[in-house]
């Protein structure tokens, strides 16, 4: 099969699968074959696939047919400057959760914690625009804490990452505490998208409750591991603004809710007085 055929057939396979955007991701999914960037796929020639390429293509469009996510599938994920490796033990970045990462640039620190790390793309992509600054990420998963050490080691960034449940067994103080924790509720989880519900790891979708178990932690931990007037920059889902602020505001800081390029509650940023 030639390029030209293979993209129309898999854009009409993942069509045919219930697909949205299967245009899209049948060319991430084929570039990746090729090893190349999608961009590229219009500036190649028409050539013909080997039978090796054949093969992966067609595995790797089954598999998302089956709705399994295309980062777990092509094994990565572009964000913010950097790419990441994403496996099924990790969460996939997503876009919303840059607004993060330039709120955060956009604060004075030295020292960050980043809690719930998974892949490391919020820890890493900090360090890697503030060179000198030291980090530290944590998360529950020994699985997501090896993955964010082979990404941080790929894109050349000092971190440290230790195994541990938000603040347990963390020491020291940062000026800096980020994090992007489970924030889906347990009577929201059947809502979402096949994609996410059964592909994702569902410790860093959901705290099996109402969601906002880990900001209670989050909150009352804050001061004993903050320099004196830091921050805390927490990843929200679109409802949940006024009660993590006052959370926060109830632990001594001032608050601000940060909307994202679509307009939704995305973050809130608490200060702590000097």
């Amino acid at each position: 099969m030639r390029l030209s055929e293979a993209r129309r057939d898999a854009a009409r396979r993942l069509t045919r699968a219930g697909i949205e955007g299967a245009a899209r991701d049948a060319d991430r999914i084929l570039a990746a074959v090729l090893g190349i960037e999608p961009g590229r796929l219009r500036l190649l020639g028409d050539r013909a696939l080997t039978g090796g390429e054949m093969d992966r293509l067609d595995r790797d469009l089954a598999a998302r047919s089956a709705h399994q996510p295309v980062a777990q599938i092509v094994g990565f994920r572009d964000f913010y400057a950097h790419r990441f490796r994403v496996t099924p033990d990790t969460l996939d970045p997503r876009p919303e959760t840059e607004v993060l990462v330039d709120q955060a640039l956009g604060l004075p620190w030295k020292s960050v914690l980043d809690l719930g790390t998974g892949t490391g793309a919020i820890l890493i992509s900090l360090l890697a625009a503030r060179p000198g600054a030291r980090g530290l990420g944590t998360d529950i998963s020994a699985a997501a804490l090896e993955v964010a050490r082979g990404n941080a080691a790929r894109i050349g960034v000092e971190a440290d990452f230790t195994l541990s449940d938000w603040y347990g067994g963390v020491t020291g103080r940062f000026d800096l505490i980020v994090s992007n924790p489970p924030y889906i509720a347990l009577d929201e989880m059947a809502g979402l998208s096949d994609d996410v519900r059964d592909w994702e790891p569902h410790s860093a979708l959901t705290d099996g409750a109402d969601g906002l178990t880990a900001y209670r932690a989050i909150a009352a931990g804050a001061t004993d591991r903050l320099t004196p007037g830091g921050h805390v920059l927490v990843e929200i889902g679109p409802t949940q603004a006024q009660a993590v602020a006052a959370m926060f505001a109830q632990a001594g800081a001032e608050t601000r809710v940060i909307r994202d390029l679509d307009g939704r509650d995305r973050v809130v940023l608490a200060r702590f007085s000097a």
